[in-house]
């Protein structure tokens, strides 16, 4: 049966389980949001800012590990959805980005908002191509799903304005399997026999690791071996275990440095190594990883493992039954445990007003489910959280590597809308929430109950540390604010400002029962985070 381009899109996209697309309308995708319209499959999450929009999308992957999609209109549209589709694209999230592009017959003149759109897009995407004809369509999408599902990447179609309502008779492309790749038997056995000799191991996690959290653990119990998140890794691993160490790097533990320069073996199970400055030359490396794009190739690796995680992690247990860690070794790693706890423990006490950022995590840690969403926006708030937040089995999203501020609130919304009944939390800071702050009307429209906790202190706080700290004068960091809590009330939230602790603590009890999206707007104080102190 013939139907339209757009049409069969949608099919296509539902059939390999798409629910929503995020976007913004314009009139180069006016066919596929009227055949949106039309349909009841996929719900369209219309936005304020394209870059909204592809954030959320990457929020969406990250949650779910499934393709996202999202949408705009040609020219700026797509120039605004490149920052989202760069967070995407940097943290390895599949996500489909379909522009408009001019009709067929003005492509390559001077026709508006016409710009050769693979060209530009090409720096954050796996798959970038133009659909030429209808009948083009169907494989064309089929291979940038693909693509993007198996790369872990972002793609990208560029469709003509006037293809979406041309008729094709081919059929949707059928979802394929996803191929689950063994691991070379050689290498495994390579890593386990390393792995035995070890006296003084450390296990360093990364966010992908967060699906095998309990071979993670069984494995560190039975080599005993400290675990160390690599950046941003939060909650892969319960941080009321004896041998987690929390982070590595930015707002991690600064007592982990001194115990990696004596480890033995260092073995990393799909982990950003992003702070491999810190991985000593001395230690032998093991890398474990689903794919070679996950491979650190900056390290000197003794036995790169790639393929199935599961299988391989169960081969090594097997592999180290009977196997004796070192007594001394396993208290090192729970004597540098409690130090760095004791440590934690003195920053977080202070009540004082405004709000210590140390004192706000733990009053926040007080009120988060254990099967919470927490949505990280980039900056100074995110060092604090990271340092200071002792996770056990939430959910951390954040924009690892591309580090964009604006990441929070996207995100939340994007949580929310994939898990309804679990409570969301946003932390974000006052220049993060003002580059997005008109999606709070997106989350009022859309009955999103979010909690959004904004570190309120009138500065660009990270990047005035930063640039005091290299004796430079902190030019452009400090910020003019609204009243945020009238801003959240006059765009349907829930708004309250805090000034003093005891506020604090009711706001998240009232926040965490409405039901309603609720903005807290807390006085903080300017207190340089310790990673960006001068020294």
């Amino acid at each position: 049966m013939k139907r339209s381009v757009a049409q069969a899109i949608l099919e296509q996209l539902a059939l390999w389980g798409v629910t929503r697309i995020y976007g913004v309308v314009g009139d180069a995708v006016f066919g596929l949001a009227d055949a949106l319209a039309k349909q009841q499959s996929i719900s369209f999450i219309t936005v304020k800012h394209e870059s909204v929009a592809a954030l959320m999308a990457s929020a969406e992957a990250k949650c779910t590990g499934r393709l996202a999609v999202c949408l705009s209109q040609m020219g700026p549209g797509l120039t605004n959805l490149l920052t989202g589709l760069g967070d995407a694209y940097m943290d390895r999230a599949p996500v489909l980005a379909i522009t408009g592009q001019a009709p067929l017959d003005k492509i390559g003149t001077s026709y508006k908002q016409n710009i050769q759109q693979q060209q530009l897009v090409r720096a954050v995407a796996g798959f970038t191509e133009l659909v030429a004809h209808p009948d083009a369509a169907m494989e064309v999408l089929a291979q940038a799903m693909y693509t993007s599902l198996v790369s872990r990447t972002v793609s990208h179609l560029s469709i003509p304005s006037d293809l979406f309502a041309a008729e094709t008779l081919r059929l949707p492309v059928e979802p394929p399997r996803l191929p689950v790749f063994a691991a070379n038997p050689e290498q495994m056995h390579k890593a386990l026999h390393i792995m035995r000799a070890a006296k003084r191991p450390i296990l360093l996690v990364g966010r992908g690791a967060r699906s095998m959290r309990e071979p993670v653990l069984k494995l560190a119990e039975i080599w005993g071996a400290g675990i160390v998140n690599s950046y941003g890794a939060v909650a892969v691993v319960p941080d009321s275990h004896p041998f987690a160490l929390n982070g590595l790097g930015e707002g991690g533990n600064p007592l982990v440095p001194a115990l990696l320069q004596q480890a033995d073996v260092i073995l990393s199970v799909e982990a950003d190594l992003l702070s491999d400055s810190f991985i000593p030359a001395s230690s032998v490396i093991v890398q474990l990883a689903g794919s070679t794009n996950e491979l650190a190739i900056t390290l000197p690796t003794a036995a790169p493992v790639i393929g199935d995680i599961h299988a391989v992690i169960a081969y090594w247990l097997k592999g180290l039954s009977g196997f004796a860690p070192d007594p001394a070794w396993v208290r090192q790693i729970q004597s540098c445990k409690q130090a760095w706890r004791t440590r934690q423990n003195t920053e977080r006490q202070s009540s004082a007003s405004p709000l210590e950022p140390a004192a706000i995590i733990r009053m926040l840690e007080r009120q988060i489910a254990d099967d919470a969403v927490i949505a990280l926006d980039e900056g100074d708030s995110t060092l604090w959280f990271l340092r200071h937040f002792r996770a056990e089995q939430q959910n951390v999203l954040l924009s690892a590597r591309w580090r964009t501020m604006g990441f929070g609130l996207p995100a939340a919304m994007a949580a929310k809308l994939i898990f309804p009944d679990r409570q969301v939390v946003c932390i974000t800071g006052d220049g993060g929430l003002a580059m997005v702050m008109a999606d709070l009307l997106t989350a009022a429209r859309c009955g999103l109950a979010v909690t959004v906790i904004v570190f309120r202190n009138d500065a660009l706080q990270m990047e005035r540390d930063k640039m005091i700290a290299k004796g430079q004068r902190p030019e452009g960091t400090a910020l003019t604010n609204p009243d945020w809590a009238k801003v959240a009330e006059a765009c349907g939230w829930n708004g309250l400002r805090i000034e003093h602790a005891e506020q604090l603590e009711h706001a998240l009890e009232v926040a965490r029962a409405s039901g309603q999206p609720a903005l807290l707007d807390v006085c903080t104080a300017n207190t340089p985070h310790p990673d960006l102190q001068a020294h």
